[in-house]
């Protein structure tokens, strides 16, 4: 309780709620986003209770070495959540790589130069956690001690996965140099109620199957509700005790199941009947709620987060329904 905080890429989809939850516990943020005079970045973040009084916008932008200097001077937690997401890419470096990993050591070395920062908590994700060479299978249990392989993702040329993986690889490497105390949140296909205006990649994975999509894709991930996600991120900078990674999953499901769950909460909608491709279905695979459960999070079911996303984007229009 009153107690100042700053909120990096504070637009974001996992952000804008992490920022709604911290002044609902009555903190002062300190929010920084690229550009604070865009209504599309900012509106959403001004209307939520308690802004006016408690909310300070920020101008900074990842790629500035110091940018993040004012905004985090005497905080007592920072938590780093900007990173791009998206996955049309036509340069990985200059669009992905550079942000994600340039930008955790700007913000890093900005947080090195206070003491008052007693932790800075970031949003990591499973990217970071399950791409290596391992076999992921249904009696597989990933936990926190997995890490995906660089290499591996640079072969699949799956580059977000390799930014977050970068990423995260460096921020704990500065961490243990500048002896930092940190706390990497890594969830899975974040779902749930949009606050900000602009559609974010992970919902738009679910609104194009209720858009009218053919075909679902041979994929499997882990799914996780957003406000989950956010209460993550606050309870590891309140708990003392809090250390290391939190994986975040309520589900690891194929998207054939999460077809079916949509038809059973929206039999009237078309949803997709077949898959995009004739091979074996990706297996499943388990991840570890044991640290989670332990930092307090009781998950909101999967069937949950789903309606809330559907119902959601209904009433911000993306749906065609």
């Amino acid at each position: 309780m009153g107690k100042l905080v700053c909120v990096t890429g504070a637009s974001g989809y996992i952000a804008s709620w992490l920022v709604k939850l911290l002044l609902q516990r009555g903190y002062t943020v300190r929010a920084t986003v690229r550009d604070p005079d865009d209504p599309k970045k900012t509106e959403h973040l001004r209307a939520l209770e308690g802004a006016s009084e408690r909310l300070h916008l920020f101008k900074a932008n990842l790629l500035d070495e110091g940018a993040f200097d004012t905004a985090v001077t005497d905080c007592d937690g920072v938590f780093h959540t900007a990173s791009p997401f998206y996955h049309d890419v036509q340069d990985p470096q200059a669009e992905l790589i550079d942000p994600a990993v340039k930008g955790t050591l700007n913000v890093f070395a900005s947080c090195a130069k206070f003491s008052s920062i007693k932790r800075v908590v970031v949003t990591s994700s499973m990217a970071a956690v399950a791409y290596n060479r391992l076999t992921r299978a249904p009696d597989v249990v990933v936990d926190e001690t997995w890490f995906s392989d660089a290499d591996a993702c640079r072969e699949a040329k799956s580059w977000y996965i390799l930014s977050k993986t970068l990423a995260e690889e460096h921020a704990w490497r500065f961490a243990k140099e500048a002896k930092m105390d940190i706390v990497t949140i890594n969830p899975a296909m974040v779902i749930g109620p949009l606050l900000q205006p602009t559609l974010n990649t992970s919902a738009a994975a679910i609104l194009k199957l209720i858009n009218g999509s053919p075909t679902f894709p041979n994929a499997t991930f882990g799914w996780v509700n957003v406000k989950d996600v956010a209460e993550a991120h606050i309870l590891a900078l309140e708990d003392v005790s809090a250390s290391g990674r939190y994986c975040l999953v309520e589900r690891v499901v194929h998207y054939s199941e999460i077809v079916r769950i949509l038809h059973e909460l929206y039999p009237e909608y078309k949803l997709p009947s077949k898959c995009a491709d004739d091979r074996p279905f990706v297996p499943t695979y388990q991840v570890s709620k044991e640290k989670a459960l332990k930092l307090g999070i009781n998950y909101i079911p999967l069937e949950v987060s789903l309606k809330e996303t559907v119902e959601s984007l209904k009433e911000k229009k993306f749906a065609k329904l």
